[in-house]
């Protein structure tokens, strides 16, 4: 099979393996293979007659011959791309699709539940992959190794495209039987009680940033990572929790515990999808982005 194969294909696979130095993440995105994409690799080498990439601590770094082809073989590719007749469709129901999404602890607890609900019931053969937000997420969007992000990440760069979804204001948890929170929280007895600090959590920067401004020392008696196990911890002490309402509501209804508003003001923030502009009429890619902006838009949110 490999002597038939169409020369589009190899430039294909050098694009892609230029961009993400893997084998096994190259097959993944042209939908092939590790055997096959290796046999491709193969027929490169020998038509080029260099290795064109080669294992180094970071993966397959491209050789000097590589270095000098990319920028020729992009051009190529572009050409094709702008020749093609009519763009390749996406087919939600047959897909094979796997889709890697950025996103932080706290949409794994609330958004992605009614999205791998959705993307099953529509395209159950597509695959989700869950990552965290960090500093390559960037560069991770950029190459499209990661097909989007999810959450307030305003460091992004100004290359990144965003569109919003829904506003976040800030509420706290409590013991439904807390015994010196019953009717309201203000904030005397918010500065007076234990509190579980969320270090990394989404906006939490914005919360100290308020807790800073106002003079109050919170007198913190349990520092979480992130939102794991905390609907347990409330439930089971008279500790309260300061976080944004869209985590703080689903913990509230899976732990039967007590909402309340944040007491302090707190500045609110909004949570956005990113993407990479270069993938804005990708078929596939457009697909998930119109079935987040379905799920968690604004007016899907308030209904």
């Amino acid at each position: 099979m490999a002597t038939d194969l169409p020369e589009t294909k190899l430039l294909q696979l050098f694009d892609v393996l230029y961009d993400l130095r893997s084998v096994t993440r190259a097959a993944e995105r042209l939908g092939q293979s590790q055997p096959t994409v290796s046999i491709w690799l193969g027929r490169l080498r020998r038509q080029l007659d260099d290795p064109l990439f080669v294992r180094g601590a970071g993966g397959m770094a491209p050789t000097p011959r590589a270095e000098a082809l990319i920028g020729p073989c992009r051009e190529i590719l572009a050409s094709l791309s702008r020749l093609a007749a009519a763009e390749p469709a996406f087919h939600p129901a047959t897909s094979g699709r796997r889709f890697r999404i950025c996103m932080t602890d706290a949409s794994h607890i609330t958004l992605l539940p009614p999205l791998l609900a959705r993307v099953r019931a529509l395209a159950p053969g597509v695959r989700l992959e869950a990552a965290g937000i960090d500093g390559a997420t960037e560069q991770a969007l950029t190459s499209g190794d990661a097909d989007l992000a999810i959450g307030y990440v305003p460091w992004l760069g100004g290359a990144i495209a965003r569109r919003p979804l829904f506003e976040q204001d800030w509420v706290c948890l409590a013991n439904r039987r807390h015994p010196r929170v019953r009717e309201r929280l203000g904030r005397r007895r918010y500065v007076a009680e234990g509190h579980v600090a969320i270090a990394a959590g989404t906006g939490a920067t914005l919360l100290e940033r308020a807790l800073r401004d106002q003079g109050i020392e919170r007198r913190v008696v349990l520092e979480l990572p992130g939102f794991l196990g905390l609907g347990a911890i409330i439930g089971g002490t008279d500790l309260l929790a300061t976080l944004p309402r869209h985590i703080g509501s689903t913990l509230a209804h899976g732990n039967d515990l007590a909402l309340w508003p944040c007491p302090l003001p707190v500045d609110r923030f909004e949570v956005g999808q990113y993407w990479h502009p270069r993938f804005d009429n990708e078929p596939a890619s457009r697909w998930l982005r119109e079935l987040v902006v379905e799920l968690f838009g604004s007016v899907a949110t308030a209904g």
